[in-house]
């Protein structure tokens, strides 16, 4: 059986309450293992704060060869500086693997020679989020994205990896205060193997997932169960798409497997560059501390309107108009009307040199541009290669005049007067935002391009009723800076990353799509989400067509059904509208062994006497007092409501006197409560969760289905208890 060991609180991380699978509590640890281990935690400190000061006095002044040499240098040593950063919140271990025999010179790179803990005859590692090695260059604690450390997340009964014993820790702070213990080599001694069964069965493994949180989104690299290190762990060339549901932990997926392939392509990505793209700024917000506590600080971090930010948006589209212009036959449409300023030649082209005039006939200029039209390549590309190609045909009139020109004649002739007016007729410049405000403002110039494509009510919904004057006048909406940046892309390359990470990607456009595709052309993407929390009227219908606009079409797509976060009641309730939202789709399957708390709590009968008492008008005095019980427990509260009752909520908080931030704010232990809008509640999670007027929810979105998944959405964001107030009556698919 597993043992497990508490200090003389017994405190796991949490209490342990009691005697929990066979685990015995040892009240005093004095001399034994857990001294032991926060001995070697204290070294390792120790350890740390030397390789931090041997960075920090590290002189560059004789080895750089010049000023920006030394800039570059310095930021690369600040930046290290930073990854070595003890945080006090946590210990460097979480881990520790008993391996029965040495492990290879392949596996055990960056694990060589650690010398065994006193209770350990086998070769003993700790595993923690980042490498600390001694002053000799032992390591002490090994990163957990090293080779060695994989058999931490994947290791069972059945298949023990060659590891006799594997130790979980319990911790408060930065302070160790359990250990529970699973000797793998032992078939009769195990009773969980991190994943048996489709459950967690460890205590510390539940407790770490359930802990308190305030503030953001915090890693799980403690808890990685075998299904999701094996998402991890893919290789940098292919693509993953991640369906899964609320509390099955695709983002925490997705984020360490950028961390994980920082550490095993480093060089590469240090070339190519990293990007997560998130939906909403506060959702990023919410997540931007999980790399950098793991020791990654180069990963950039955008919305896709961040991405496409060509112009200044000020306008809004009702959902009719965004569907269309989200639509990937806009691609074509842009393809086309880009391409019809290109001309066919009926003059020839005369560059005059000296006393000699050399002439390129029509046909022939005709033949280069049709090669370039039959190349496909970029607009502006085939621009720039124009002038050369005349300049090459000239060249060889020269040669066989007899004359012998060089490459600089060539360049000379490319930039001649003649020859720089003919490419201009032939294939003019085109500015991108210039060529989408002529589509949506010139009704003729959009029915020829879309010929085919659009139908007359649709190009009728994508024309501006008053055209704009000029691209600064214009008032773009979002969906507008998207084909702007389609077209950007038609006339020059855009650059690719090495890795983007797109999560909740059901909420994407195929237009949207093709714009984060653009972004990793060359390089892989990490795609998460739930098709069932598709809250747009675009929203996903299947990962195979969502992939074929990101251009990944050969991606991996995996399932995660199994829930850490949401309880079991919680998770059932909401499962209740899936039928209605997505037929296909797997419900998730809580594996929490605490059930977690969950009330529908209807408005009393007296509500209007309990309202006035609070102090708040219209429906708030339920609320307040599902709040307060709330804050009354450790960690934090969101408090969601349909967007449209915000103001009269924040105004019922303020008047009774409860703190709260907005999403994107950070909370504190003092202010644990968050105002939430339910548009953006995606991709956040609370400790407890009170929502508010669930019909008000659905009625808040402009149909029946994307409401039920706002609703979705907002019930599946508590990890440890919900509350759910409501004076309306209920939606009925949570009735069944």
């Amino acid at each position: 059986m597993p043992a497990t060991s508490a200090d003389a609180d017994g405190d796991v991380g949490g209490d342990v309450g009691g005697d929990v699978g066979g685990t015995v509590a040892v009240a005093v640890d004095a001399g034994g293992p857990l001294a032991r281990e926060r001995s070697h935690l204290s070294a390792s400190r120790a350890a740390l704060r030397a390789m931090r000061e041997d960075v920090e006095a590290l002189d560059i002044r004789d080895v750089t060869a010049n000023w920006v040499n030394a800039q570059i240098l310095e930021r690369q040593i600040g930046d290290r500086i930073k990854a070595l950063a003890d945080l006090s919140g946590t210990p460097l271990f979480f881990g520790r693997l008993d391996y029965l025999h040495a492990p290879g010179a392949e596996e055990a790179e960056g694990a060589r020679g650690e010398r065994p803990q006193p209770e350990a005859a086998y070769q003993t590692l700790h595993i923690g989020r980042r490498h600390v090695h001694d002053a000799d260059g032992d390591p002490m604690v090994i990163d957990w994205r090293a080779p060695v450390s994989q058999p931490f997340y994947r290791a069972s009964g059945k298949d023990p990896m060659d590891v006799a014993l594997r130790r979980r820790f319990g911790y408060t702070g930065g302070d160790l205060t359990a250990y529970e213990d699973e000797h793998l080599s032992d078939p009769a001694a195990v009773t969980f193997s991190g994943s048996a069964g489709g459950a967690v069965t460890s205590k510390l493994l539940q407790q770490e997932i359930e802990r308190p949180r305030v503030g953001p989104m915090r890693d799980i690299v403690a808890t990685i169960q075998p299904e999701q290190d094996e998402i991890v762990r893919s290789g940098l060339s292919g693509s993953v798409c991640v369906q899964g549901g609320p509390g099955t932990g695709k983002t925490a997926v997705g984020l360490h497997r950028v961390a994980y392939l920082l550490y095993a392509h480093r060089e590469r990505l240090a070339r190519t560059g990293t990007l997560v793209v998130g939906p909403n700024r506060s959702f990023l917000h919410y997540i931007e501390q999980v790399l950098p506590a793991l020791g990654e600080l180069a990963v950039g971090q955008a919305t896709v309107d961040d991405l496409v930010a060509h112009v200044e948006v000020r306008g809004t589209d009702d959902a009719r108009t965004a569907l269309v212009k989200g639509d990937a036959r806009m691609a074509e449409v842009l393809r086309r009307a880009l391409y019809a300023h290109v001309t066919l030649p009926t003059e020839p082209v005369v560059v005059v040199r000296g006393s000699r005039r050399w002439r390129v006939p029509a046909y022939e200029l005709e033949e280069l541009v049709r090669q370039l039209l039959d190349r496909d390549i970029r607009y502006g590309a085939a621009r720039e290669a124009l002038p050369q190609r005349i300049a090459h045909a000239v060249l060889v009139q020269m040669e066989r005049a007899g004359e012998a020109p060089d490459d600089r004649v060539q360049d000379t002739v490319a930039r001649n007067s003649a020859v720089k007016a003919a490419v201009k007729a032939v294939w003019p410049a085109v500015d991108p935002a210039k060529l989408v405000l002529r589509l949506l403002a010139d009704p003729e110039f959009l029915a020829e391009h879309a010929a085919g494509l659009l139908d007359e009510d649709e190009r009728k919904a994508i024309l501006w009723a008053k055209p704009a004057r000029s691209v600064k006048s214009a008032k773009w909406s979002a969906a507008d800076a998207v084909l702007i940046d389609e077209a950007t892309d038609l006339i020059r390359r855009t650059h690719s990353l090495g890795h983007v990470v797109l999560d909740e990607a059901q909420d994407l456009s195929p237009m949207q799509y093709r714009a984060v595709g653009r972004r990793c052309t060359t390089g892989s993407a990490t795609v998460l989400g739930d098709l069932a929390q598709g809250t747009t009227p675009w929203a996903t219908r299947s990962w195979e067509e969502a992939l074929g606009h990101l251009g990944k079409r050969d991606a991996v797509i995996e399932e995660l059904t199994a829930g850490f976060r949401v309880p079991t009641d919680v998770i059932a309730y909401a499962s209740r509208l899936l039928p209605h939202i997505a037929p296909g789709l797997t419900p998730v399957a809580s594996i929490r062994d605490n059930p977690g708390f969950f009330s529908i709590r209807p408005a009393a009968a007296d509500a209007d006497a309990d309202r006035t008492s609070e102090g708040a008008g219209g429906g708030t005095g339920d609320v307040l007092a599902a709040c307060r019980e709330l804050l009354a427990r450790e960690g934090s509260v969101g408090l969601i409501t349909a967007d449209a009752r915000v103001p009269e909520l924040a105004r019922a908080l303020a008047e009774a006197g409860i703190g709260y931030v907005a999403p994107g704010e950070e909370t504190t232990y003092d202010t644990r409560l968050t105002l939430v809008p339910a548009s953006l509640a995606k991709g956040l999670e609370y400790d407890y969760v009170v929502l508010d007027e669930p019909r008000a929810v659905v009625d808040g979105e402009p149909d029946e289905r994307t409401g039920l998944r706002r609703l979705y959405v907002a019930l599946t964001r508590a990890v440890s208890g919900l509350i759910v107030t409501h004076a309306a009556p209920l939606p009925e698919q949570l009735l069944d």
